[in-house]
């Protein structure tokens, strides 16, 4: 290996409560197969910086830290690659400022309280989330996960890693923008992909996390095939905008009991400036529900179903 792409192991800390279990069960489920996946604790991804494949690795470390580990990246990009991992993580959020806004709400304090040190996961890259989001439009989320193992494995470049978990690397927007998108999905939503594509490709949407994220998110729906929901999840994950609330989200309504986007949508802004937080906690809390029972020991045991969010 040349000596600028050198093997690096990092700590990255964060404060406690730090719920990893649940945020790595929630990118598990959304995992693009080939381009990352998870094996027990441990997340692993390809990442191309400079045109180049790399790939990096977290799991649980000592102290109220994650480990990091980054292979075949140049030494000048990795505090990059450390920052971006520290957003994907959220390991600089204030969970105490946030729980003392949200616990207002007697629904939200219990959920907080089940799940104290629940995160929101964020994205490696913008554009392959929001090629994902896009993917997750009106189907379910491991039927998103196939679709886009398909568009990754179709159109991505083949990586030299020699491992069938680490395959190819994800697409790139000039990649998609021309391509005719055979992977299994309607005319409309190829169109969608490609739209979006073309908007990133030539830096008319930036989504680099610097950009407002309101903007953005105007931008997101003036593209056609693309509305408010899908423009939110992209801020919430992509833009670490810890106020983008998805309030069309058909499992958020659910979980609420509100009867309309409106009027969940007006709910929602006594949880301002948290409203992701919100989100994921009641995600999170449908997904508890329709995973676990309790048996007469007291004790939860897993079952199989589908998550929230």
């Amino acid at each position: 290996m040349p000596p600028d792409r050198n093997f690096c192991s990092e700590a990255l800390r964060y404060r406690a409560p730090y719920d990893y279990d649940a945020l790595l069960e929630f990118i598990s489920r959304r995992a693009i197969r080939g381009v990352e996946y998870v094996d027990g604790d441990m997340y692993r991804r390809v990442v191309v910086l400079d045109g180049e494949p790399g790939w990096l690795e977290v799991r649980p470390g000592p102290r109220n830290a994650l480990t990091l580990r980054v292979e075949s990246v140049k030494e000048a990009r990795l505090p990059e690659v450390v920052a971006r991992v520290r957003r994907m993580f959220d390991l600089d959020a204030d969970l105490t400022q946030i729980h003392a806004r949200l616990k207002r709400d007697a629904v939200l304090g219990k959920l907080i309280g089940a799940r104290p040190g629940l995160r929101v996961p964020g994205a490696w890259d913008g554009f392959e989330l929001g090629v994902r989001a896009i993917l997750g439009q009106q189907v379910s989320v491991a039927g998103a996960s196939t679709l886009a193992a398909r568009l990754a494995a179709k159109y991505g470049r083949p990586v030299p890693f020699q491992s069938e978990a680490l395959a190819y690397s994800f697409p790139t927007a000039d990649e998609i923008a021309g391509a005719d998108l055979a992977i299994g999905i309607p005319a409309s939503r190829a169109a969608a992909i490609r739209n979006f594509a073309g908007a990133v490709a030539s830096n008319t949407l930036v989504l680099d996390g610097a950009c407002d994220s309101e903007a953005c998110t105007e931008q997101i729906c003036g593209i056609r095939g693309l509305g408010p929901w899908t423009a939110q999840y992209i801020a919430m994950r992509a833009l670490a905008d810890r106020d983008a609330f998805p309030a069309g989200d058909l499992a958020l309504l659910r979980a609420t009991g509100m009867k309309s986007t409106a009027e969940l949508e007006r709910h929602s802004e006594r949880w301002r400036p948290w409203r992701a937080y919100a989100a994921m906690h009641l995600w999170q809390g449908l997904y508890d529900e329709s995973t676990y029972v309790v048996h007469l020991d007291g004790k939860p045991r897993r079952k199989t179903a589908a998550g929230g969010g």
